[in-house]
């Protein structure tokens, strides 16, 4: 039997995604390909589920600017994958 310790490590780490690495198909990869770094400092990503792509933004000034900027942002991600449907930016953590 293992020890807690190792399974709330494992589960720690999958949280953190340290066990495995980021392909073409998730989420986050489609934000570091589409947004410029700047950007992606400002963005968190919070939710996708039925191809809708869910985006906390630290201030309303990058919710603003993001949200001009939708339509390209949500072309560009679409090239990468056929899963993603709609962005959807909130102001959050």
């Amino acid at each position: 039997m293992e020890p807690i310790k190792n399974t709330i490590q494992q589960v720690f780490e999958g949280w953190q995604g340290k066990n495995k690495p980021v392909s073409s198909d998730e989420p986050g990869a489609w934000l570091k390909k589409t947004l410029a770094k700047k950007a992606l400092s400002h963005v968190k990503l919070y939710n996708f589920r039925k191809g809708i792509l869910s985006i906390k933004v630290d201030s309303s000034t990058w919710l603003y600017y993001l949200s001009v900027q939708k339509q390209d942002l949500l072309k560009k991600m679409q090239r990468e994958s056929e899963a993603i449907k709609d962005i959807r930016f909130s102001l959050g953590d």
